[in-house]
């Protein structure tokens, strides 16, 4: 019982800290830390516009967490869930404008596109991993830069005519929604909320409750007790890594044809994958964790926008509260300590 209320202290715990560290910071930097943080609330669900543009900001997130957390529950490190979204997300727009089709089948057909990409690109170092036992960090690493100017080449030179962007998606296959639209005071929000949580409750059913989910979830945890037991290891990481990336490339379309509507040259990652990474940390790996480390990431980016403007604290300073977050999070073991010892004192 106290494992698992401890499981829940520390991430709790790490935020906590992060907030009164970064307060500190802000005292020292000359800064009132009441007003930062009510500027940060502000922005962030202040009013049906700014709640809207933080929900709108969680999406990708929760899909780029799911997609980290994944890899992580089944002995996995995907660090390449930034190019596995960026090839999503050129693969559900450009199936977007390539098709005249109606929206019931258009939409579903354009997102399925962004999971496959996604998928696909996660198959090469799952098959790198399986096969050849070459690890997959460095390959996702290699795949991140792959899949930045492979995207921008068919930018620029396949579905536009040398432009900087492409054309916007056709209504039939738009996540954006005048209803939502109309709601929240033509924000950017778009259905692809509903989308993410529903992703969460598949993640939380294939490893929870199925047998497969119970097959990579013991790769992970031993290979050689697994093939011992007559699982096939091989396909196990593969079959990891293929629905990590299809996460991941989910994330990719739900930028592609909800928040943008469009895809356009990069000039350097867009950082939602990257960030999944510490989503997936501080949410345990686990996928109502992952929801709410995604929730609290979205408001903290969407908050720290109106931070300068009505606080005068610089957005940095945001960076500097989830780095240190991160810091206490991958320290864990140093809360734990802290914990046990508390444990004992009060017995």
């Amino acid at each position: 019982m106290f494992n698992r209320v401890q499981k829940i202290l520390i991430p709790v715990i790490s935020v906590i800290l992060g907030l009164i560290i970064g307060a500190i910071v802000m005292i020292i930097s000359g800064f009132n830390p009441l007003e930062g943080y009510s500027a940060l609330l502000k922005g962030a669900v202040g009013d049906s516009f700014y709640l809207g543009e933080t929900i709108r900001q969680i999406t990708p997130y929760i899909f780029a967490g799911l997609a980290v957390a994944f890899a992580f529950r089944t002995g996995l490190f995907n660090i390449g869930v930034e190019g596995q979204l960026l090839v999503g997300w050129i693969a559900s727009v450009w199936v977007g404008l390539a098709f005249d089709l109606p929206k019931v089948i258009h939409l579903p057909m354009s997102i399925l596109a962004g999971a496959a990409a996604g998928a696909l690109w996660a198959f090469v170092p799952g098959i790198l991993k399986a096969r050849f036992r070459v690890h997959e960090v460095i390959v996702t690493i290699m795949m991140n830069y792959i899949a930045l100017h492979l995207v921008n080449h068919l930018v620029r030179y396949v579905i536009s005519d040398q432009q900087n962007t492409t054309e916007r998606v056709p209504e039939t296959a738009s996540l954006k929604s005048p209803f939502l639209e109309t709601l929240t005071e033509f924000s950017t929000m778009h259905f692809g909320i509903f989308l993410a949580l529903a992703g969460a409750i598949i993640f939380w059913l294939i490893l929870e409750k199925t047998t497969a989910g119970f097959e990579l979830r013991s790769v992970g945890f031993n290979q050689h007790a697994s093939e011992y037991a007559g699982m096939n290891v091989n396909r196990n990481i593969v079959f990891s890594m293929v629905i990590s990336g299809a996460f991941a490339g989910l994330g990719g379309a739900m930028e592609g044809l909800g928040t943008f509507g469009y895809a356009f040259i990069h000039s350097a990652f867009s950082g939602v994958g990257f960030d999944g990474i510490a989503v997936a940390l501080l949410g345990g790996n686990v996928a109502i964790g992952v929801v709410l480390a995604a929730a609290l990431f979205g408001i903290l980016k969407q908050g720290a926008l109106i931070m300068p403007i009505e606080s005068g604290v610089p957005t940095e300073l945001v960076e500097i509260v989830i780095a240190i977050i991160i810091f206490f999070v991958a320290s864990s073991y140093i809360i734990a300590y802290v914990l046990q010892r508390f444990k004992k004192g009060a017995k």
